[in-house]
C-alpha cells in the first residue's frame, strides 16, 4: 500500500498553509496574545468561506464533500499555526448548528472535564445543547483559550467524541511538527563556544527525538483518519498529545533561557498542548479504551 497523501490532498494542505500564513502569521498571533482576542470573527468567516468547517459536509448540503483524511490535513496546519478558537467544535457542528458551516457562528463544546467550556464567552452555541449556558470565568493556562465553568447538566456529545479526538490529535501533531522546526532553526542560529549549538550531540539528540515523536504521531493520525477505528483514534490522540507536550518542552530546552521569555512562541505551543491533551479524550480515557480492546482481542 502506498500510504501517501494524493496530489489533491497535498494541494489542499498547501492552500491552507498559505491562507493561514497570510491571514494568521506570527504577527497576528502575537497581536491576539497582546489584545486577548481569542476569536477573530472576520477570520472565522474567511475560514468558513474557504470550506474549513464544511469540509466534510456533503456537496448536496452545501459542503465540500471530503472526508476525515482531508480534515486532519487541514487541522494539522491549523495546529501548526496555533490558530485559536473552537475549531473542532464548529467543524463538528457544520450542518447541525445554523451558521457553523459558513463560519458565521462560533460553536463551542463541553469537551473538557470538570464542567469547563472553552470559548464560552465567544460562542453562539454549544454543541449538543440548546442555547449557551451561563458560566463563571476560570483562569486558563493558555492566553488564547478562555475557560468558563458551567454548572448545568452537559449535553450529549458522545456521537462526536471520536471525530473530535482525532481532529484534536491532528492539531497536536501540527503543533509538534512546528516545535521541531522552531528548535532546529534556533539550534542553527544560536552560537556557543564559536559554533552553532546544533553541532552539539545533546542538542542533536533532542531535535531527533522531537522529530521521531512528531512523525509517529502524524502517521498514527493519518492512519486513524483512513480506518476510523476507535482504538486507532485513541492511540493517535495519545501519541499526538505526548508529541505536542514533550516536543514543546524539548523545544524550550533547546532555546534555553530565551524559550521562557514572553517574546518567544514556544511557551504558547506548550500551553495549548497542555489544554488540548484534556479535550475530547484524555490520556487516561485513551488508555482505558485501548486496554479494553486488547482484552477483547485476547478473549
Amino acid at each position: 500500500m502506498h500510504f501517501q497523501p494524493t496530489e489533491e490532498q497535498r494541494d489542499l494542505r498547501a492552500g491552507v498553509r498559505e491562507l493561514l500564513a497570510g491571514r494568521y502569521g506570527r504577527e497576528a498571533l502575537r497581536a491576539s496574545v497582546d489584545t486577548g482576542v481569542a476569536v477573530d470573527r472576520g477570520l472565522w468567516r474567511e475560514l468558513g468561506e474557504a470550506g474549513f468547517f464544511a469540509l466534510r459536509l456533503p456537496e448536496s448540503a452545501g459542503g465540500v464533500g471530503l472526508g476525515l483524511p482531508e480534515a486532519v490535513l487541514v487541522f494539522e496546519e491549523a495546529g501548526r499555526a496555533l490558530l485559536p478558537g473552537p475549531l473542532v467544535a464548529t467543524h463538528l457542528a457544520a450542518g447541525v448548528v445554523p451558521g457553523a458551516a459558513a463560519g458565521t457562528a462560533v460553536v463551542s463544546a463541553r469537551d473538557l472535564e470538570g464542567g469547563l467550556v472553552a470559548y464560552l464567552g465567544e460562542a453562539d452555541a454549544v454543541l449538543g445543547q440548546a442555547g449557551v449556558p451561563a458560566g463563571s470565568p476560570v483562569r486558563s493556562v493558555d492566553p488564547l483559550t478562555p475557560l468558563h465553568r458551567v454548572a448545568s447538566a452537559p449535553g450529549d456529545v458522545s456521537e462526536y467524541r471520536s471525530a473530535g479526538a482525532l481532529l484534536t490529535a491532528a492539531l497536536q501533531a501540527g503543533s509538534a511538527l512546528r516545535t521541531v522546526e522552531l528548535a532546529v532553526r534556533y539550534a542553527g542560529e544560536r552560537e556557543q563556544f564559536g559554533q552553532p549549538i546544533g553541532a552539539f550531540q545533546a542538542v542533536k539528540h533532542l531535535c531527533a527525538q522531537m522529530l521521531v515523536r512528531a512523525e509517529v504521531a502524524r502517521t498514527a493520525v493519518y492512519a486513524a483518519a483512513v480506518t476510523g477505528d476507535p482504538g486507532e483514534v485513541a492511540a493517535a490522540k495519545l501519541l499526538a498529545d505526548e508529541a505536542a507536550v514533550r516536543g514543546a518542552r524539548d523545544c524550550l530546552q533547546v532555546h534555553g533561557g530565551m524559550g521562557f521569555t514572553w517574546e518567544a512562541d514556544v511557551h504558547l505551543h506548550l500551553k495549548r498542548a497542555w489544554l488540548r491533551a484534556e479535550q475530547w479524550r484524555t490520556a487516561g480515557e485513551a488508555e482505558e479504551l485501548l486496554a479494553e480492546e486488547l482484552l477483547d482481542s485476547a478473549a
